[in-house]
C-alpha cells in the first residue's frame, strides 16, 4: 500500500518543474520587456546583446556553422537519399562558397548590393545564426514539462475542430508568432518525433502556423510605412493567417498527408477529455513532468537538434535566398510568374494588380521582397502586401529549408501547392478588409 501511494506524492512533488522551468521557457518566447528602447522577447534581447558584443566575431561563427551544414550531408550520406535531398545538398555547398564570399569580401560588385548578399547575411544568417541554438536551450524548458501537455488539453475544443491539431499545437502557433518560424519548426519536429503529432498534423503546423514572427513583421510594416496602423496590421495578419489555415487543412495537398506516427517513435496521441478539464489537464502534466529526462539531457538534445536545423539553414538562405533575390531584381521570372496571380488582384480591384500580382509571386523566394516591390504603392495595396507576406508562409530563403531540415513528410512541390493556396485565398480575405480600413 505504501508502494501506490508514494507514486502520486512523488509526482505531485516533482511539479515545481512545471512552473519553474516551463515558466522560465514562456518568458523567454513569449513576454516582451522594453531594454534599451528597444520592445521584444527576452531571447531576441539576447541575440541582440551578442550581436552588439561579439559582433566582429560572428561572421566568422555563422561561416563556421555554413561550412559545417555544407559537409554534413556528405559525411552522413544523406545527400543521397532522394534527388530533393541531393539537389539541396548542392546548393548548401553553393551558399557555403557565398559565405566566405561574404566574410572575406571577395566577388562580384553585385553581391556586395545592399539588398543583395548583406542583407541576406546580416538580416537572417546572423541572427539565425544565434536565435535557433540558444532558444533550443530555453526550447528544451518549455516543452518538456507539461506546459505543452496542460495547454494543449485547455484549448483542444478550439484547435481539433478549426485547424484539426491536438490542442497542444497553440505553443507551437505561439511560438512561431511570438518567436521565430525556425523555433516553431524545432518544436514541431521535436514533438513529431516524440509521437505526439502525426505526419499531417505535423505537415499543417509547419505549413500553417510557422510564419515569421512579430519581430520580422515590424520591418515589413517599417517598409510598407504601416507602423502607424501597427495594431491592426498585426491582428488582422493574425486574422488571416490562421482562416487561411483553417481552410487549407480542409483541402488537397494537406488533407491527403498520411495521419501516421513517425516510425521510430511511440505514438503518444492527445487524449480526449472526459470529465474535468482541469483536472484532466494537471494528470496529463503530471505524467510528462515524470516522464522528462534530466534537465541537462534535455537540453543537450535540443540544443543538438537546434544545432544541426541552423547547420541546415544557413547554407540553404545563402544559395536559395540568394538566387531568388538575383532573379526577382535581375530577371522577368516573377514578372511572368506574376500573370499566376493577376485574374485575382484585377478582380479584387486591389490599385496596381499587375504590381501587387508580381509581390505576390516573389514572396515565394524571398518573404521581405514583395514589401520592396510595393512600398510606393497605394495604402491599400502595401496593406493587402503586407499581409500576403506573412500568411503565404512559404519561401525559399529561409522556411522551406527549415521544413525541409525536419522529419516532417511534406515533399517540395507539395509546398509550392500549398504556397499558391495561401496566396490566393489571403488576397481573397485580407482585400475586402483593407478597403474597409483604407
Amino acid at each position: 500500500m505504501a508502494i501506490t501511494s508514494t507514486a502520486p506524492q512523488t509526482k505531485q512533488r516533482q511539479m515545481w518543474k512545471l512552473f519553474v522551468y516551463s515558466g522560465i521557457g514562456a518568458f523567454m518566447f513569449f513576454v516582451p520587456l522594453t531594454i534599451g528602447g528597444k520592445n521584444t522577447i527576452m531571447l531576441d534581447h539576447i541575440v541582440t546583446f551578442l550581436q552588439s558584443t561579439i559582433g566582429p566575431a560572428l561572421p566568422y561563427y555563422a561561416l563556421a556553422v555554413i561550412v559545417a551544414g555544407a559537409v554534413y550531408p556528405f559525411v552522413t550520406g544523406t545527400w543521397k537519399n532522394s534527388v530533393v535531398e541531393t539537389v539541396f545538398s548542392f546548393f548548401k555547398v553553393a551558399g557555403m562558397v557565398v559565405g566566405f564570399m561574404m566574410v572575406f569580401k571577395v566577388g562580384p560588385a553585385w553581391l556586395f548590393a545592399k539588398d543583395m548578399g548583406p542583407f541576406l547575411f546580416d538580416k537572417l544568417v546572423i541572427p539565425v545564426s544565434l536565435l535557433v541554438p540558444i532558444g533550443a536551450v530555453f526550447l528544451a524548458l518549455l516543452v518538456s514539462y507539461g506546459l505543452l501537455e496542460f495547454v494543449g488539453v485547455m484549448v483542444q475544443r478550439v484547435m481539433r475542430p478549426i485547424w484539426k491539431t491536438p490542442g497542444r499545437s497553440a505553443i507551437d502557433a505561439v511560438a512561431s508568432f511570438v518567436g521565430s518560424y525556425s523555433l516553431g519548426l524545432l518544436i514541431t519536429n521535436r514533438v513529431y518525433k516524440e509521437g505526439k503529432y502525426t505526419a499531417r498534423e505535423a505537415a499543417i503546423i509547419a505549413t500553417g502556423f510557422s510564419t515569421v514572427s512579430a519581430t520580422f513583421m515590424v520591418v515589413v510594416a517599417k517598409t510598407l510605412d504601416l507602423m502607424g496602423q501597427w495594431n491592426t496590421y498585426f491582428w488582422v495578419t493574425f486574422l488571416v493567417t490562421f482562416l487561411v489555415t483553417a481552410i487549407t487543412v480542409r483541402i488537397w495537398p494537406l488533407n491527403a498527408v498520411p495521419d501516421t506516427y513517425h516510425p521510430d517513435a511511440k505514438p503518444q496521441p492527445e487524449e480526449e477529455v472526459s470529465g474535468s478539464r482541469l483536472s484532466f489537464a494537471w494528470r496529463e502534466a503530471q505524467e510528462t513532468v515524470a516522464a522528462a529526462p534530466s534537465l541537462g539531457t534535455n537540453i543537450w538534445i535540443n540544443v543538438r537538434d537546434g544545432v544541426l536545423m541552423t547547420m541546415a539553414i544557413l547554407p540553404s538562405i545563402l544559395s536559395i535566398g540568394l538566387l531568388g533575390l538575383v532573379l526577382a531584381t535581375y530577371t522577368p521570372v516573377f514578372d511572368w510568374l506574376g500573370y499566376v496571380f493577376y485574374p485575382f488582384t484585377w478582380a479584387l480591384q486591389i490599385p496596381e494588380p499587375m504590381l501587387v500580382a508580381k509581390a505576390s509571386a516573389v514572396g515565394i523566394a524571398e518573404m521581405f521582397l514583395p514589401a520592396l516591390i510595393v512600398a510606393k504603392s497605394a495604402i491599400v495595396a502595401k496593406f493587402v502586401i503586407g499581409v500576403v507576406s506573412v500568411s503565404g508562409i512559404i519561401f525559399f530563403s529561409a522556411l522551406v529549408p527549415c521544413i525541409m531540415a525536419t522529419d516532417i513528410p511534406i515533399p517540395l512541390w507539395k509546398l509550392v501547392v500549398i504556397w499558391f493556396q495561401r496566396v490566393v485565398l489571403t488576397l481573397i480575405l485580407v482585400t475586402p478588409i483593407a478597403f474597409l480600413l483604407f
